[in-house]
Formats: C-alpha cells, structure tokens, sequence
C-alpha cells in the first residue's frame, strides 16, 4: 500500500481517497438533466427568472446551504475513514528536531524568544545590584565637558583632511589631460596618501587629546586614505582600459566601466561622503527618501548610543579600574577578571556593532539614497575565522578584494600570502587606531591580528574534517567574546594608567 509522507489534510484526504460520497436528490437533478428538458422551458419563463432578484436571492441561499451540507458530508466521512487505527501513525524516517542533523534546518524563533527573555531578567538583576553597590556612575560631563575643548587642534586636523582629496582630484584630472606622465602621477598620489595618514598621526602625538577624540580622528583618517586609495586605483586602471579600447585590444562589451572615462568633481564629492570605501563613477540609487523610516532610525541610534555609555560607565569602568595587570598578576584572578568584564564588553561591542553598520551606514545611504548596503552579512553563524573577517564588515571586505587580495594574485603571489599580506595590512590599521591615541606601542593590537593567521587555519581544518558542524563557530566565539577583546581591553587600559601615572 502506497504511503504519503506527510498526514493527509481533510481536503487532501477526501480528494485522494477511493470512497466517493452519492450525489444527493438535487445535485442528482441538476446534473442529469437531458438538453431536451432544458430547452422545453419557455422563453418568458426564462425572462421571469432572470428578471427576479427574489429567485436569484433564494438560489443563493440554497446554493450556499447545499455546499454546507456538502462539507459536513465531507468531514463526516474523512473522520469515518482516513482516520482510522488501521492507517498507519509512523510513515518516513525522521530525526528528533534538536539532532545534529535537523537542528540548523528549522526555526528557533520560541527558543530566540526564550533567550531574550532570559536575558532580560538576568540581566534587570545585575543592574540593580550593580546600582545598590556603586550607585549612579554616569557623570554630567559624560557626553561634552570643557575638557573637551582642548581638544580643538584635532578637530581643525579632522576639517583640513579634505584638502587630500581635492589634491587627488586635481592629480588626476591633469592625468585625464595627459599634462603628466603616468610614473609621476603614481608618485603624487602615494605622497597625498601618506601625509593624509601621517599627518593626523603627528597631530595626536603632539596633543595630549582624549581617548575618544584621538580614535574618532584615527578613524576618520584612515576612511579618508582608504578611500583615495581605491580613488586612485580606480581611475588607474581606466585610464590603463580607456588604452586598450582605443588600440582595439579590448572590447567595451567585456568591460564592466562607465565610458568614456572622465574624471568628476561631482562623483568624488558624493564618494567622500557615501557608505562605501570602493570609488566608482556611478552607484546604484534609491528612487527617494523614506523620512518616516529615517527617523526611526536616528531614535534607535540614539538609544543604543546610551545603552553603550551606560555599560561602559556602570560595569566596564568599575571592573578595569579594580583589576590588576592580566600579565602581571595572579592568573587565578586575572581569568576571573576576564570573565567578569567578558559579558559587558560583548554587550557594548554588539551595540557599537548595530549602531555604526546597521542604523548609521543605513542612515546615511538613506539621505545619500545610496542603493547597495550590504554592510555585512550574517557574521555571527561564521563557521570559521576566515568567514568571520569576510562578513563581519563588508566596505573594508570589498576594498581588500578589490585593491589588495586580487592584486597581489594578478602579480603571481600565491593565496597564501595575498591573505597574509591582508591580515597585515588590517593589523597595522588596528594597532594605529588604538596605540597612536593611547600613545602607547605595545603592539596588543597587532598581535591579536596577526594571532587570527594560525585561528583561520585551524578553523578551516575542523571545517574540512568535520563538515556541516559549527566547531569553527563555536572556537570564534569563545576567542572573540572571552579571551580576545577583555584581554586586549585591560592591556590597554593598565598601559595607559602606568604611562599616565609616569608622566604626573
């Protein structure tokens, strides 16, 4: 006997079934009638009726009473033979739903629900306790206070950056005129790129500027040399195309580039100010701009932005300040010390995450009606590190393939060291980011990049062995909730206490 996989519907089991319930009386009528009995009815008995609402009102009903009749006829005779004890309960081979097999195949929205739950009452806990036992941390100059006005020479460094950019503009506007050659124009763009970085460098280092303030102008600096980066490579290589098609080398069928090849004050302005850090002439727009949507967002970016300050000013601040050196200290304590900051520092880091690529990138593609913002992708279900540093942040993924990775493998350098050759790049850039305002050099930073070569290796080898399980997954996040980023915090911050307590 023939089984289906799944239990039959009423519906469906009616349908397929061998019984077929007897038309009744007036179905029977209806539908055996002979074209001899329908054409001997009348013309004028035909207009009557038709011309009746009454008639047509109580055909309606009977209609409607006849296919309610039909259904509980159907029912009745489902539940008296599909249903039976003789039609077999087990019918396919079937894993429990949280099997390893099934369990990343379904939804877990009740056990997602669960956790939010869970968390929110654990943690409601926590911040009572926290506030019996601290009380209000959060001081009124938290967000702006006079200190911040000695920082005012970075913020004129932060204002003077664009002059690189119109710098570059002009470079490769003389070399669309062919006023220079192109060796020279590679040396002119290397120079505004450097000073562009090093420039803000100095700065930081000759001002004792705050934290904050030195880490938003590292940011903002090393935006601005990535982006003329790709701004010059970019227009390098159509230049280097726009020759080959004028030889006849190249065909503009295979091309994928805007032709003919011109360079726009317009399309450098809008790329200096879009959510991308890859330059092109032109990029996909949004038909208009959603207010209601916009504002929504800004009111979200705002209230995680408060989030993020009070973790750090009731829980991560406490914790730091009553540590010792992790390196230099009981390992006993120091590994309690790096649990208890753990959570808070995931809490905060997590905020920082949907604030920066989720609602600001989002709001500020929104005013730009900038179309692709595929700012990341689901980073959190990694599998290994290597997938992890592909997803987790997209517009410096994208500059990395695009002018390093693909590079290096066009000038015959193997995988390997074109990976290798990325992961050092991105070291450099986090350690400046973070020394340079802290004015201190111990290479934490560095080291905890470079330390991510050996994790993606031996990520990729569980992957391999062991397919379709979530070992590399698991390993990632135990290295970036627990053991990486606390470490690296108390690093940092004992460093600075020491050369702040030096230098008084």
């Amino acid at each position: 006997m023939a089984i289906s996989d799944e239990p039959e519907s009423v519906a469906t089991a009616l349908n397929h079934s061998s019984l077929r319930r007897r038309p009744s009386a007036t179905s029977t009528a209806g539908l055996f009638n002979s074209p001899e009995t329908t054409t001997d009815s009348s013309g004028d008995d035909l207009a009557k009726d038709s011309g009746s609402d009454d008639s047509i009102n109580s055909d309606a009903a009977a209609v409607n009473s006849q296919q309610q009749n039909e259904k509980q006829d159907t029912d009745f005779s489902v539940l008296k033979f599909a249903y039976r004890p003789s039609v077999p309960a087990h019918r396919k081979v079937k894993e429990s739903p949280l099997s390893s097999d099934t369990i990343f195949r379904q939804s877990h929205a009740g056990l997602f629900n669960l956790c939010i739950v869970v968390l929110v009452a654990v943690n409601s806990r926590l911040i009572i306790e926290n506030l019996m036992k601290y009380g209000w941390l959060i001081k009124s100059g938290f967000w702006f206070s006079s200190k911040s006005l000695r920082d005012w020479p970075l913020f004129m460094c932060c204002l003077s950056l664009l002059v690189f950019p119109f710098a570059a503009f002009i470079v490769e506007k003389l070399a669309q005129r062919k006023c220079i050659p192109e060796p020279v124009v590679v040396v002119l763009h290397i120079i505004i790129t450097s000073t562009s970085l090093f420039y803000p460098v100095l700065v930081i280092l000759r001002c004792d500027s705050a934290f904050v303030s030195g880490v938003t102008l590292m940011l903002f600096s090393c935006v601005v040399w990535l982006k003329l980066v790709s701004y010059a490579h970019t227009n390098y290589d159509m230049r280097a195309l726009t020759k080959l098609v004028e030889k006849g080398e190249a065909l503009l069928d295979t091309l994928n580039m805007d032709y003919p090849y011109n360079v726009s004050f317009k399309s450098l302005a809008y790329f200096l100010v879009a959510p991308t850090l890859c330059y092109q002439p032109s990029y996909p727009r949004t038909p208009y701009i959603r207010k209601g949507w916009l504002f929504r967002q800004l009111v979200k970016l705002i209230i995680f932005t408060g989030v993020m300050g009070f973790i750090i000013e009731q829980y991560i601040n406490p914790i730091v300040q009553n540590s010792q050196h992790p390196l230099k200290g009981n390992l006993l304590y120091a590994t309690e010390r790096v649990l208890k900051l753990s959570v808070p520092n995931l809490y905060v880091w997590l905020c920082m995450f949907y604030c920066f690529f989720h609602l600001w990138l989002n709001i500020l593609a929104e005013l730009l009606r900038f179309g692709d913002r595929e700012f990341y992708k689901d980073w959190w279900n990694a599998k290994t590190v290597e997938d992890y540093w592909r997803m987790w942040n997209m517009p410096v993924h994208k500059w990395m393939i695009r002018h390093l990775y693909f590079p290096c493998l066009r000038h015959g350098l193997p995988k390997a060291a074109a990976l290798l050759i990325a992961f050092l790049v991105s070291a450099l850039f986090h350690e400046l980011c973070i020394a340079v305002p802290c004015h201190i050099f111990k290479l934490w930073a560095f080291g905890g990049i470079m330390f991510q070569v050996p994790l993606v290796l031996i990520t990729n080898y569980l992957q391999n062995k062991f397919r379709n399980s979530m070992v590399g997954n698991m390993i990632f996040w135990f290295i970036f909730s627990i053991l990486g980023q606390p470490m690296c915090v108390l690093l940092y911050y004992h460093d600075l206490m020491n050369r702040k307590g030096k230098l008084d």
